[in-house]
This record gives C-alpha cells, structure tokens and sequence, in this order.
C-alpha cells in the first residue's frame, strides 16, 4: 500500500490529500469567472477551444457554485467544495476586479478553499502579493499551465513565453508559501517519449506541490485540427500514454499531489485520439501498468 493513497493507487491523489486535509472529501467546482487569456491575441495556444472552460456552468459565480454544488449533493451528499476557477487565464484582470471575483467565491457557504489556473506571465507583483495574502485566509492553489520545459515545443504550440518565464513565476509563488501546482500534456507536436519524460524529470526537482498530467485531445476547431488533418501531428496510442505518465509520475517525490493523470474531453469535441474518451479505462490501465512494474510514486526521483 503506497503511503500516500487509501486505495488501490500507487500514487499521491487528490482524493487522499484533501480528505486528510478537510478530514472528509472535498470536491473540486468548475467556475467561469469571465476572464479572457492574454496569448488570444496571437492566436491562443493550439490545442486550446474555449480556454478549457468546456465543464464550467453558465450564471454568476455564486450561481455557478451553487449549480455545482447541487450535482454533487445528488451523488455523495453535502460536501465542501474548492471553487476552481478555470476556464482562462484567471489572473488575467485589474487587481480590484480579481478581489471581487474571489471574495465572492469564498463567501459560498460551501467553499473552503480556491484553486486559481493562470499563466506564468500573468502574475504581476501586485497580484502575487496579494495572493500570499489571500493564502493566509483560506486554502490556496495556484495551477500553472506549463505543458512542456521545452521551448521548441513552447514555439510550436504558441504558448507565448520561455521555460525561464515559468521558471520565475513558479519561484515567486513557491517564496511566498503559496500552494502551486503544474500542468504538464503528453503528445505535443514533436516531442518524443524522451522529451515528456525529459519535462517530468526536470519539473520534479523544482518540487511542486502538485502535478496534472494530460494527454494532447485534439479538438474540433483548434489549430491542432489542421495539424492532425494535415499529418502533421500524431496522436499517442493509449499503451504509450499509460506507459509514459507511469514513468513520469516515478520521478516526482512521493509527497507531490498527481492531481490529474488523463484529461476530461467532451466527446462531440474529440477529432483524437478516441479512445481517451474511455477515461475509466485509462485510470485502470494506469494503475494495471503501475503494478505490473512493481512500481511506485518516487521510486525514480532524483533531488
């Protein structure tokens, strides 16, 4: 039994962080706030359609809690719930509007904590500071989309800044005793099984408090379309995947939260690759590929 998970996982999950944390489990609520993203302007980032905002409701952001928290009262009964604010770039705003917005969330009586997706080039001073206060009264993270430590790969998908960008970023949050967490996505334009490990490895000994991991979904209307229709692009197999978040999951220190290890994709969404829809079953091959190594969270980390 991994020391860090109360079931069948040999990694750190969310579920078993929170519910120590809350001593009971605490659910993650979708939110829109209305922000937009600063890379739209040059086009946004490849893969990306409608700033990952597909799962958020529609409404104000009480509304929207509140429309969350009743889906999850129908399953599992009245729950606390972390108001994630993530479609967009959600520091992306005036520092008065970015309180409002916030304040509101925390004044749900459910909410006991917030969970704020951004970029690495979308953290002013005044917004970092802010944040270390903000940490202060309430449970905080801070989600970076990082995707790839590589800058050829940065170029390619159009993510708009350098490795060393991220890199001050993440420090600044890191000083400040802010919660951070970093998404990585497998299957991006040229990289090679070396290259997403490579990001793994790299990512691993910056130590951050957690890690989403994704797999590249190829959607309808986005750039990556036009790669894929045209064979520019190549989708991972579903035992490549599996295989390759195994062994990137290997190199981060067992007390790193795996807060994700596949992406949720709207079917009608999907051009590729389709099998990614079956998320049950990635879950199942993850942990299948996990003990078939005899493998565990950590048991390639390197300081």
């Amino acid at each position: 039994m991994f020391e860090y998970a109360s079931d069948n996982k040999r990694y750190h999950t969310l579920n078993y962080h929170l519910k120590t944390l809350f001593n009971d489990r605490v659910f993650k609520a979708s939110i829109d706030a209305g922000f937009s993203c600063p890379n739209k302007s040059t086009g946004g980032c490849t893969y990306c359609k409608m700033g990952s905002g597909e799962f958020a409701t529609t409404g104000s952001i009480t509304e929207q809690l509140e429309k969350e928290r009743e889906r999850i009262y129908k399953k599992w009964g009245d729950k606390k719930l972390i108001a994630y604010f993530q479609a967009n770039t959600n520091t992306f705003a005036p520092l008065g509007v970015l309180k409002e917005k916030y304040a509101e969330a925390l004044k749900h009586p459910s909410v006991v904590g917030l969970s704020i997706a951004t970029r690495a080039d979308c953290l002013p001073n005044d917004v970092l500071d802010y944040l270390e206060e903000l940490n202060k009264e309430t449970y905080l993270t801070v989600e970076l989309g990082l995707q790839s430590v590589h800058d050829e790969t940065a170029e390619k998908i159009n993510r708009g800044y350098p490795f060393s960008v991220f890199e001050k970023s993440f420090y600044e949050l890191k000083k400040r005793g802010i919660r951070t967490v970093v998404h990585i996505i497998n299957g991006l334009i040229g990289e090679t099984r070396e290259d997403m490990i490579a990001t793994a490895r790299i990512l691993s000994k910056m130590e951050p408090d957690g890690i989403k991991i994704h797999l590249l979904h190829v959607l309808k209307g986005t750039a990556c379309e036009k790669e894929y229709n045209m064979g520019m692009l190549k989708t991972l197999e579903k035992d490549e995947y599996i295989d390759i978040t195994v062994e990137q999951i290997r190199h981060f220190k067992k007390e790193c939260v795996v807060e994700r290890v596949t992406g949720d994709g709207k079917k009608e969404s999907m051009v590729a690759p389709m099998w990614s829809v079956d998320k049950i079953s990635v879950l199942g091959g993850i942990d299948k590929c996990f003990a078939d190594k005899n493998a565990f969270q950590g048991d390639l980390y390197e300081n």
